[in-house]
């Protein structure tokens, strides 16, 4: 009879850590999804609180300067969100090529694109300049809020 007890006993504990380790490995999986649906979360409120409104008038003349082969464009910030007012938080494609030469300066105070606040954005196009007579967009992303502007040089 001892000997049964006994291969109970290391069946019971065998069992036991089993269960332990089954535990362990769901505790660590739950954890984990619960931190990505936190940092989804997260993402989705930025996403959301962040708008932003192209408020250049498209048949002003200033909108494209010949002489020196650049579009100036005026972003306002018109969600909740205080956005840097930097040319890498802002991407910004002409007629479907991305811009890599772009200056951004924030008309008011501060270093921050406060909600309500307007952003000058200077793309330089001397290395491809625009035709004239022709219609050209200019897509404007900023954390995930995508503006489209339409003019004519």
């Amino acid at each position: 009879m001892a000997s049964v007890s006994v291969s109970h006993m290391i069946l019971f504990i065998a069992s036991m850590l089993v269960a332990a380790s089954v535990a362990g490995v769901f505790t660590d999986t739950v954890g984990q999804l619960s931190n990505a649906i936190d940092d989804q979360g997260l993402q989705v409120s930025q996403d959301v609180r962040t708008d932003v409104e192209i408020i250049s008038d498209s048949g002003s003349s200033n909108v494209y300067d010949d002489a020196a082969n650049n579009i100036t464009l005026h972003v306002k910030n018109t969600g909740s969100e205080t956005l840097p007012a930097d040319p890498s938080a802002v991407n910004v494609f002409v007629d479907g090529r991305f811009e890599t030469n772009v200056n951004v300066s924030l008309y008011g105070e501060g270093p921050n694109w406060r909600p309500g606040s307007v952003l000058k954005l200077v793309i330089d196009r001397s290395d491809d300049p625009l035709n004239s007579n022709t219609d050209h967009r200019v897509k404007v992303v900023v954390n995930g809020d995508e503006e489209v502007f339409e003019f004519r040089t």
